[in-house]
């Protein structure tokens, strides 16, 4: 192929580290003869249908190392689900700033867009290499490893488990259950983060909920007033699409609707459960939830979480210049000892609209708590960890 533009986007939540994976993409196209122009959609694929571009060629030199540790979206993102009749026009617009190289960043219904845009392409006869550039804190992206994103909001929630877990345990009789909610849409990959620095049984948090098991109300209030009543206070993580038996989320009562591709915009599951434990147990609870922090969190970034996000998105370009398309860039997780991760690439058609959930494994028998394989599995996401914090020993004056 001769001499081409590239085009890349940014679309879905933003995280910590999204930047970084826009930023390796865009310094290895402009090292690359091959690639003439790199253009940058404003807003996703809905700001692109809009003509809102922005050229990334000529951005100043010393912007690309600042931006790699910048958090949220630097083009702006979206949540726009395309339409058919939106296809003609897209590949319209391709040929009119020809285009030949499509990068977007972003998880499960970003992979979708472009799996579209791929197969119209190639209906039509358009060459027209698109990749994937894989991000979500949710984890829950099919055939890879983890996914950029994940690493920065597990340490931010294992960390800010601990913070938030000291204060209710300083004065346990004023509020005795602390209930956290994390994001994570239909998997329980970042409440299970919540006790990647759990040391002993006794330590916080001392429930955790996920959308993998099914919330039994009973079974939980029994677990609440047992632990409340050996440690004096319970705190308990949810995930914010944890489901009843009936498949109701306990966060229906403040449903918000629907996003664009049919994603319930839930709102309440940690306030369901503050006011169960209120009504039936009569103790005082309340909860934390930290909503964008854990997305967007600079100070909480895992060093190998940004890395990789750079990586991912200098693959990408490299995969498209090597003629693939309809293809998704995964992590895939080295062998041995000392924690590494190499590259690959999966179809977009085996990602589009899938999801990972949480493996059994990683849950104890419970389904309440995670297991050692989840910490094996997790911990080396996370990058470095602050020493353990300081306890005073309970030496009474005589």
């Amino acid at each position: 192929m001769a001499r081409a533009n590239l085009l890349i986007g940014q679309s879905g939540g933003a995280t910590a580290v999204i930047n970084a994976s826009l930023v390796g993409a865009v310094e290895t196209a402009l090292a690359s003869e091959r690639v003439a122009n790199v253009y940058g959609m404003l807003h996703g694929i809905e700001g692109f249908l809009k003509e809102e571009l922005i050229d990334l060629s000529r951005q100043p030199a010393e912007l690309w190392p600042r931006l790699r540790e910048t958090p949220s979206a630097a083009l702006g993102t979206c949540r726009y689900r395309l339409r058919d009749e939106d296809l003609e026009h897209a590949l319209a617009l391709l040929r009119r700033y020809e285009i030949r190289y499509l990068l977007y960043i972003g998880g499960n219904d970003s992979a979708d867009t472009l799996h579209r845009l791929a197969l119209a392409a190639q209906d039509r006869g358009y060459e027209l290499q698109a990749i994937s550039i894989p991000k979500t804190i949710d984890n829950d992206l099919p055939l890879t490893d983890h996914c950029p994103g994940y690493g920065s909001a597990a340490r931010f929630i294992a960390l800010a488990t601990l913070d938030s877990s000291l204060n209710t345990s300083s004065i346990p009789w004023h509020y005795p259950v602390k209930i956290i909610e994390t994001m994570g849409r239909d998997a329980g990959w970042l409440a299970a983060a919540s006790a990647l620095l759990k040391e002993d049984e006794s330590d916080p948090p001392h429930l955790i909920l996920v959308p993998e098991r099914p919330f039994r109300q009973s079974e939980f209030l029994a677990r609440v007033e047992a632990i409340q009543r050996r440690l004096g206070y319970v705190v308990i993580v949810v995930a914010e699409t944890v489901r009843d038996e009936s498949g109701r989320p306990l966060g229906s009562l403040g449903a918000l609707g629907v996003d664009a591709f049919g994603h319930p915009l839930l709102s309440g599951a940690a306030q369901y459960l503050v006011e169960s434990v209120r009504s039936q147990l009569g103790l005082r609870a309340r909860f934390d939830k930290p909503g964008d922090l854990q997305r967007m969190a600079s100070a909480y970034v895992s060093p190998v979480d940004r890395a990789e996000a750079l990586l991912v998105g200098r693959q990408a370009v490299l995969a498209a210049l090597a003629g693939e398309s309809d293809q998704m860039i995964t992590l895939q997780r080295e062998e041995g000892p000392v924690y590494g991760c190499t590259t690959g690439l999966a179809p977009l058609a085996s990602i589009a609209n899938e999801k990972r959930c949480l493996p059994a494994e990683y849950l104890d028998e419970s389904g309440t708590m995670i297991t050692e394989a989840f910490r094996d599995y997790a911990l080396p996401l996370l990058g470095e960890l602050p020493p353990r914090y300081a306890q005073l020993a309970p030496i009474k004056v005589r």
